[in-house]
């Protein structure tokens, strides 16, 4: 199904909720004692641009409805940003309909309506993650049995058919333990205390992140296409022994049967510390989504892969992680979720080996022109056998937690402010990997 059949899909579900369930006063007197702009009271105002838009002069609507988003009544606002996304989406100008209807549920959120224009936008130039979250969001606050189902159709059809995409994000990053090394000056080995070198050992410092992915989609069948990716991220330092690079490149397909989508891939990813190869990884990844009703989705992956090491070919060996996921929206506003992961590294070397799993929980919710998210997570490793200079096989407590928020309010181009902070801490067995850490990061994100 096309993207435009898509939307016109839900698009028909906001003209059935618009009939019984109502975002903004949408009746031409509806704002009382409407306030007057040049000469003119905002009921005029909406009536000129709904002339000049049936003459066939958008452009002068448009002039009109953004001068009355910045007007001070709160419903002529709404009123404006509701009929100026509408005026996007028939000029097919869906990033722009996508901000503007996303600026009306910060101080709207739980104008359904708006919701589900939101989500066909976002499906229209491809963004099915967020479209999907904003039908789960509508959905959690409520709707009406026939909107209901309508909806549930489109969430069962939703297939992303953008053929190229991508996503950057770019920030700086205060860390108080770059390298994730213990703060002992010292280890103990079963030969003598170890003096660690300076560069050994914590160190903190102020590094740059850039982030970003691109993908390219070529359709084989109906419900099959060709997905190849590309991801990167680095975090470079002032003193460069610190900085670390890491990039991957997978080939797969993604298949959409019924309510499923099911990717398997498989690619290769590579990793520098120093400006020296440290790693480089084969992988065969599936991935797994289904979603539970209107609310919730459940998704899973399954990865192994052979690992080698540049520097100790004695950790080289398999690598096998599987995760679940479950997401949930709890109202119009807010929604969480929780990850189970396990993990398996063989080594040529048993001390190198390691088994763990953990689990990572999710809250996220909206204020006003702030999304806020809280994290929270816990890991056991395991090593198989002690390395040779330690005295104790490898085992470790890990316990992580952080928080963010993106900043609406200084939207630019679809790009947004992120604000973010980090706690590490992780208690060994083996003092090598003993450390504790805090992080930050100030940059910017796509704003949606």
């Amino acid at each position: 199904m096309s993207h435009a059949r898509l939307a016109s899909a839900l698009l028909a579900a906001a003209t059935l909720l618009a009939a019984g369930v109502s975002h903004a006063q949408t009746a031409p007197d509806a704002p009382p004692a409407p306030p007057r702009i040049e000469g003119l009271s905002a009921v005029q105002l909406f009536e000129a641009a709904g002339r000049a838009d049936k003459a066939g002069d958008p452009a002068a609507a448009e002039t009109i409805y953004r001068a009355l988003t910045g007007d001070p009544d709160a419903e002529v606002r709404a009123e404006a940003r509701f009929r100026l996304g509408t005026l996007y989406e028939r000029q097919r100008r869906f990033r722009d309909a996508a901000l503007v209807f996303r600026q009306l549920l910060d101080e709207k959120p739980g104008a359904a309506r708006v919701r589900i224009e939101l989500a066909a936008a976002l499906a229209a130039i491809g963004d099915e993650g967020a479209a999907r979250r904003e039908l789960r969001q509508a959905q959690a606050g409520g709707l009406p049995p026939q909107v209901a189902l309508v909806v549930n159709q489109f969430a069962t059809a939703l297939r992303s058919r953008k053929p190229i995409g991508a996503s950057f994000e770019f920030g700086l990053v205060p860390d108080s333990n770059i390298n994730r090394a213990t703060d002992s000056a010292t280890l103990d080995t079963i030969i003598a205390p170890l003096d660690l070198s300076r560069d050994a050992r914590q160190t903190s410092g102020l590094g740059v992140r850039a982030a970003g992915q691109a993908y390219l989609r070529a359709p084989l069948a109906r419900d099959l296409s060709f997905l190849p990716r590309v991801s990167g991220q680095g975090v470079l330092y002032r003193h460069s022994a610190f900085n670390d690079v890491s990039a991957s490149a997978q080939l797969g397909l993604e298949w959409s049967p019924g309510r499923e989508r099911i990717r398997p891939s498989a690619g290769a990813s590579f990793r520098w510390y120093g400006g020296r190869l440290y790693a480089r990884t084969a992988t065969a990844t599936i991935d797994w989504q289904h979603p539970l009703d209107g609310k919730s989705q459940l998704g899973a992956a399954l990865t192994a892969g052979t690992t080698d090491y540049r520097l100790n070919d004695l950790q080289d060996g398999m690598l096998w992680n599987a995760s679940i996921a479950y997401e949930r929206a709890f109202d119009a506003r807010s929604g969480g979720g929780v990850t189970l992961v396990g993990t398996r590294q063989t080594a040529r070397d048993p001390g190198y080996a390691t088994a763990s799993g953990g689990v990572d929980l999710l809250y996220w919710r909206e204020f006003g022109k702030t999304s806020a998210f809280v994290t929270l997570g816990g890991r056991r490793l395991e090593g198989d056998a002690r390395l040779f200079l330690f005295p104790d096989r490898r085992r470790e407590w890990t316990l992580s937690a952080g928080g963010g928020a993106t900043l609406r309010a200084l939207a630019w181009h679809g790009f947004a402010p992120l604000v973010r902070i980090e706690f590490e801490r992780n208690w060994s067995t083996v003092g090598l990997y003993d450390y504790r850490r805090v992080a930050g990061t100030f940059g910017i994100t796509r704003a949606f």
